[in-house]
């Protein structure tokens, strides 16, 4: 059946009483109803003081939660003044005794210097997130959160491309880029961040200026240092959550022992050759395992070959350092089940996932009953001690 043509503009503003915002202002102090229907991202910009925000499509279904009193005083207001006639035509529909619609909406309202509040975001961040404002999970609230959120990426090399891409076209506040590198010709086939006219620059500049070209609104530090011994906690320290974009053992191991004393959420991701693997250590949470609770000790140097040896599928940590990023935002957000206590595995021959329990070891020299710690300097000898000539100690940057 077609659905019918609303009712013209003109016959609604005949049976539908109007008011000034001045007016509606007044009613709202008396007890009257206000309810702003526009959509979820056109609010996180701010809504009349006193105001409740329903979108009109949303009306029948929550109207009776917010008014079960059919004859309350009921005032819709909109943009412009044309959906919440609209609006108020619905309410009359559903059995409203007492509905009035606000002339000239919020722009006739912020004319007249009428308060406004919940003014969450401005316009151009309105519009650039306005699917997240969508998500229930996210909104304004949401939005704001990832505005104020603080990520420490370690490496930004072919994990950290994705995961930074990604976390600054949502909209993370800043992101502290740690990295000593510089670009190669060798990075291009995995590393997105970067480009061939950028061979020599720093990989942290060269992030810089690719992840401001995105998105200006964020905040990007670039660090071109290497994480050692002497300066973890000084680099991560400060942030809501670390990610591992490392792709050695002696930045791993640093980094877990960092985490843990900081109490600082860590994704994890790795890759090697056609398999990745991700997984996070939240020291914020006493059912969480570390990183040495799936890597108690660190293999030789021959059994875990970096990707300049063993070379690595371009598209393989692009896969895995989104889902870092997907990680790292619900952590933020604090929605979903992270991967805590689970090991997610992909295989990019089979184009399949598996998951591991990953559970914590009360047995474990990082976060075990009986670990101790006795310096990041002893931190970074037990790597030094399996690799008799430091061939695991490469760069920080896959």
């Amino acid at each position: 059946m077609a659905a019918q043509p609303s009712p013209a503009s003109g016959e609604l503003a005949s049976r539908i009483e109007q008011i000034t915002p001045a007016e509606a202002r007044e009613r709202v102090r008396a007890g009257a109803l206000l309810i702003d229907v526009r959509e979820d991202h056109e609010r996180a910009g701010g809504m009349p003081e006193g105001a409740t925000g329903v979108a009109r499509a949303m009306l029948p279904r929550e109207i009776g939660a917010l008014a079960p009193d059919r004859n309350r005083e009921i005032l819709t207001i909109c943009g412009s003044g044309q959906r919440s006639l609209l609006a108020a035509d619905t309410l009359q529909q559903l059995g409203y005794t007492c509905v009035a619609s606000v002339t000239g909406g919020l722009k006739r309202w912020q004319a007249e210097g009428l308060p406004v509040a919940n003014a969450a975001l401005d316009a151009d961040a309105a519009e650039r997130y306005s699917r997240h404002l969508l998500l229930p999970e996210v909104g304004a609230a949401g939005q704001i959160k990832l505005g104020r959120a603080r990520v420490a990426m370690i490496g930004a090399g072919g994990l950290g491309s994705p995961a930074g891409l990604y976390l600054a076209a949502a909209g993370v506040g800043t992101l502290s880029l740690i990295d000593d590198d510089k670009v190669e010709k060798s990075n291009l086939q995995r590393q997105v961040l970067h480009a061939d006219g950028r061979i020599g620059m720093a990989k942290a500049e060269s992030a810089r200026q690719t992840l401001n070209g995105l998105n200006p609104r964020v905040r990007i530090e670039a660090r071109e240092q290497r994480l050692g011994a002497g300066n973890v906690e000084e680099l991560i320290r400060g942030h809501d959550v670390v990610i591992d974009g490392a792709d050695n053992f002696p930045t791993r191991y640093l980094l877990s022992a960092a985490c843990l004393r900081l109490n600082i959420p860590l994704v994890y991701g790795a890759v090697h050759r056609f398999t990745g693997q991700v997984s996070v250590f939240d020291a914020r949470r006493v059912d969480s395992p570390c990183y040495r609770c799936l890597f108690p000790e660190p293999p030789a140097a021959q059994d875990a070959p970096n990707c300049a040896e063993a070379g690595v599928l371009g598209v393989l940590p692009g896969i895995i350092g989104l889902l870092q990023a997907n990680e790292t935002i619900k952590l933020i957000l604090g929605v979903g089940n992270p991967l805590v206590g689970r090991l997610l595995c992909f295989d990019a021959l089979a184009a399949t996932f598996r998951e591991l329990r990953l559970p914590r070891d009360p047995q474990c020299p990082g976060c075990g009953k009986n670990a101790r710690f006795s310096g990041y300097e002893d931190v970074a000898q037990i790597c030094a001690s399996s690799d008799p000539a430091g061939s695991v100690a490469g760069g920080i940057s896959e």
